[in-house]
């Protein structure tokens, strides 16, 4: 990847999937990655980086949204 080496728990952008995610544990040479507010974890195949307060921000009014819509709880 690029160097950078998440602490689990820590949210992360995962720039191959252009999505931010919780990072999870280690699987070999990947990053499982879980969705902000849960959900099915994917292998980050890309380069991870710390996600921005924006991104941060747009992954959590993206959870109040589907919540509202009852997606999740």
């Amino acid at each position: 990847m690029n160097g950078y080496e998440p602490e689990t728990g820590d949210l992360v952008y995962d720039e191959a999937s252009r999505k931010v995610g919780e990072a999870m544990g280690r699987e070999g040479p990947y990053w499982q990655l879980r969705p902000v507010g849960g959900g099915r974890e994917w292998d980050a195949h890309g380069p991870l980086r710390p996600a921005t307060d924006a991104e941060r921000l747009s992954a959590g009014v993206a959870l109040a949204n589907a919540r509202s819509r009852g997606e999740c709880t």
